[in-house]
């Protein structure tokens, strides 16, 4: 997890295959940020915290499938063994994750398409343009205007214009 520099308390989580041969790059809000980070360093002492202990209530068996990209979300669905489902925000998935033993699946083409070789050693994260909700690619349009930018600049105009016609660019998986 990385924050973004000068990203208005946006962050990116590297989610990675199970090899570890590829990645995704999922942007998460400032207090998703600060819950996961929570977790992952202090486990131990987040095991008796509310939303912990309720999990840990529960008597069903979950997964979490990602099934599909649509508006710059991941769309994300919890499962339990009865089929039941919800929808839940990627982040929040991740922080589910991180709290339990509840697996995360993508679906597999969605995973080809979306992913990036993982390089352990990389400085930076790529963060997709379709991951990407309007209001942040309006900030990075500005941006690279301001940097002169034309060729990333073009690609964030032609990626908002997309969304304001999602039905001509939307498929089913």
């Amino acid at each position: 997890m990385q924050q973004v520099k000068g990203g208005d308390g946006m962050a990116v989580i590297l989610l990675t295959d199970m090899q570890r041969t590829r990645a995704i790059s999922v942007v998460c809000d400032e207090q998703a940020m600060q819950q996961i980070m929570m977790r992952l360093q202090n486990p131990e002492i987040c095991r008796t915290m509310l939303p912990e202990a309720l999990l840990g209530l529960l008597p069903s068996k979950y997964e979490m499938m990602v099934f599909g990209l649509y508006q710059g979300q991941y769309q994300v669905v919890l499962m339990d063994e009865k089929g039941e489902t919800a929808r839940l925000r990627m982040s929040d998935a991740v922080l589910l994750m991180t709290m339990s033993d509840i697996p995360l699946y993508i679906e597999e083409k969605l995973m080809s398409r979306q992913s990036t070789p993982y390089d352990e050693t990389a400085t930076g994260i790529a963060i997709p343009i379709n991951t990407m909700d309007v209001p942040r690619l309006k900030t990075a349009l500005q941006r690279a205007i301001d940097d002169e930018d034309y060729e990333l600049a073009s690609q964030l105009r032609d990626e908002i214009k997309r969304r304001s016609h999602p039905s001509a660019t939307t498929t089913t998986l």
